[in-house]
């Protein structure tokens, strides 16, 4: 699996956990496939459970956002992760108002986000967030005043670094021109790559290429599939075998599979000891997206 220094100076395992799914499910009425992600889930300790269990195998990479659950998600790490073991890192997103259950609104005032910084902060129950992202860009507010925000926070103190989610190569600049941007967070898979550029430019300046939805497989997931087939070649799974595909695309890349099941937590982390030949990997890049 390897590892990376995320910001020069934070060295993660490069399979982390999305603690996104750590929700309870849609309530009677809404499209499960929405994913809502509103509040926290009833079996709260079977929760917290995947969470323990993911650091006890090595994962220090935990990715949450002050919107999953209206901060009940950052709260819920807290409850069962605290005290914090020495090398874990927790990344946590800025950005995004939920004024109801299926809407995801950017809003990048300056006093929002420093506002929900500070939330995220108690939530979370630390002096510094290792890793601030930007949930998304605003764009009715200037990328200077959002940058600048983050940027006002690492000044002081309370931010150590800073990334981007779901952004071009030339916002990414654009942000590098006024703070290090230490991560960029786009969606990025196998059948899912529209980010090819993103994932060279983050490799080629260092940069941590986080992708979000990291199983994703399509049409090629089926029993007789090809993403199948080079798994039954290497002794793994389907998904593992996606992951492994991700750990080979690029040394900066750093999948945040999430699961509320500890069996496919294990599996996702195993993931890291699978290998593909060059042949392998080639097969699966070329794949029809």
């Amino acid at each position: 699996m390897g590892t990376f220094e995320l910001g020069g100076d934070l060295r993660v395992n490069r399979i982390g956990y999305g603690a996104m799914r750590l929700a309870a499910p849609p309530e009677p009425g809404f499209d499960p496939g929405m994913g809502h992600i509103w509040r926290a889930p009833v079996g709260r300790e079977a929760a917290s459970a995947v969470l323990r269990r993911a650091v006890e195998l090595g994962v220090n990479l935990i990715d949450t956002a002050d919107s999953y659950g209206l901060g009940e998600n950052e709260e819920l790490i807290a409850e069962a992760l605290r005290p914090y073991a020495d090398d874990l890192v927790i990344a946590t997103k800025v950005g995004v108002v939920r004024p109801s259950p299926l809407e995801w609104v950017p809003l990048g005032h300056p006093a929002y986000l420093r506002q929900q910084t500070e939330l995220s902060l108690r939530r979370l129950q630390v002096e510094r967030i290792d890793l601030l992202q930007l949930h998304r860009i605003d764009p009715d507010v200037p990328l200077a005043d959002q940058i600048g925000a983050l940027k006002q926070l690492r000044d002081e103190g309370k931010v150590r670094h800073i990334g981007l989610s779901e952004v071009s190569v030339q916002q990414l600049r654009d942000a590098a021109e006024i703070t290090p941007i230490a991560s960029v967070q786009n969606m990025y898979n196998l059948v899912t790559r529209q980010h090819e550029d993103v994932v060279d430019y983050a490799a080629e300046n260092g940069i941590a290429f986080i992708p979000f939805f990291p199983v994703a497989m399509g049409e090629h997931a089926g029993a007789d599939g090809p993403v199948a087939v080079v798994a039954k070649e290497v002794g793994a799974t389907p998904a593992q075998t996606a992951l492994a595909w991700l750990l080979r695309r690029s040394p900066t890349v750093l999948p945040i599979p999430g699961t509320t099941s500890i069996a496919h937590l294990e599996e996702n982390f195993a993931a890291g000891g699978v290998e593909l030949s060059d042949e392998q990997y080639e097969r699966l890049s070329e794949l029809e997206v």
